[in-house]
């Protein structure tokens, strides 16, 4: 395990130490949870008071909090320590050693294209005609069908199946069990029941995708279902057939996006939201958790809700809502009231 003085730290940061500069660390903890050689950060000033007993080693802190007492720790100062966190954690995964080499357990395609320093653990099988990139690992029972091109870098995690002729871009990571290039849902209904519509496009993953686990990705219909560059996917995530997501857009657990449907770049979307098929999403759409969309939406806008709007009216109506069966009743006991008024007259 590889460790970090507090002064290989600043440098790369570009912070201010407080404290002993030959201070070493090797792991992350939370401020609340510090140990002894393990880096920690405060952000917000409703956590400061963690900082006086923390036992992490060193605290990177934002230059806007005030420490109004001593600390058992080295400071490093810094404009925004939730973003020097994120850095470091890329540092520390990238410090970490590469596996290489194929188990003897593997199976790799004779016909297939295997570039260097590339991983396939055991059980794992790379089928006829794929190519495999420089640099990319390959982890055990997964499954690399016919004709796959992955880039470099990539990391296919255990159990991932990817089916014949789905492309890959670099540094792409896939996580476990997921499946990339399963048939659509695509069924013609007759007089005895369905047909089954033959799906035979691919999936196209550009570069630096992130898929979380148990995620599908489904191939088209014709031609190809896309994930641009940038996309990250959570996990339970489910992209129909002929589905194209833009560039850098995130969606959270368990969000459905139905066939043929556009997604914008920069788009954000919370745990299970639904998209219903055929619909243009803009660039720039954030929706909110559960939100139900039935179709297209222009860009550059937050909304919550089903169908969805704005969250302030979204709120309002969830107000007036709780008061329905009141509501309701004053309503029977008002149309009780006209109806006596009526036979008075």
């Amino acid at each position: 395990m590889m460790e970090f003085t507090a002064n290989q730290i600043a440098q790369f940061i570009k912070g201010t130490i407080e404290g002993d500069a030959n201070a070493k660390v090797s792991s992350f903890a939370k401020i609340e949870d510090g140990a002894p050689g393990a880096i920690s950060f405060l952000a917000s000033p409703k956590y400061s008071h963690y900082i006086y007993q923390t036992k992490s080693t060193i605290v990177l802190v934002d230059d806007s909090i005030e420490l109004t007492a001593p600390v058992p720790c080295t400071v490093i100062r810094v404009k925004n320590a939730r973003d020097c966190v994120a850095r470091l954690l890329q540092l520390y995964a990238a410090s970490a050693p590469r596996k290489t080499g194929v188990h003897e357990l593997a199976y790799i395609s004779p016909k297939a294209k295997v570039g260097k320093d590339v991983y396939v653990g055991p059980y794992a099988c790379v089928g006829d005609g794929a190519v495999i990139g420089d640099g990319t690992q390959i982890y055990p029972n997964a499954v690399v069908g016919d004709d796959v091109v992955l880039g470099q870098n990539c990391k296919i995690y255990p159990n991932v199946t990817i089916y014949h002729g789905c492309k890959l871009g670099n540094n792409v990571t896939v996580h476990a069990g997921s499946v990339i290039g399963a048939d659509g849902f695509g069924f013609a209904p007759n007089a005895e029941g369905y047909d089954k519509i033959p799906q035979i496009g691919i999936v196209t993953i550009e570069d630096d995708v992130e898929i979380g686990a148990n995620t599908c990705v489904d191939r088209s219909t014709m031609g190809s279902t896309y994930l641009r560059k940038g996309v990250k996917l959570d996990n339970l995530v489910q992209i129909a057939h002929n589905v194209d997501v833009g560039e850098n857009t995130v969606m959270s657990a368990q969000v459905g996006v139905a066939g043929s449907t556009k997604i914008g770049s920069w788009c954000m979307f919370g745990g299970q939201v639904g998209i219903a098929g055929h619909s243009t999403i803009g660039d720039k759409v954030f929706l909110g958790a559960q939100s139900g969309v039935p179709g297209s939406l222009k860009g550059n806008q937050t909304l919550i809700g089903t169908p969805p709007m704005e969250p302030r009216a979204y709120f309002k109506s969830q107000a007036v809502f709780r008061r329905l069966a009141d509501m309701y009743k004053q309503l029977n006991e008002l149309t009780k009231k006209v109806e006596e008024l009526k036979k008075d007259k």
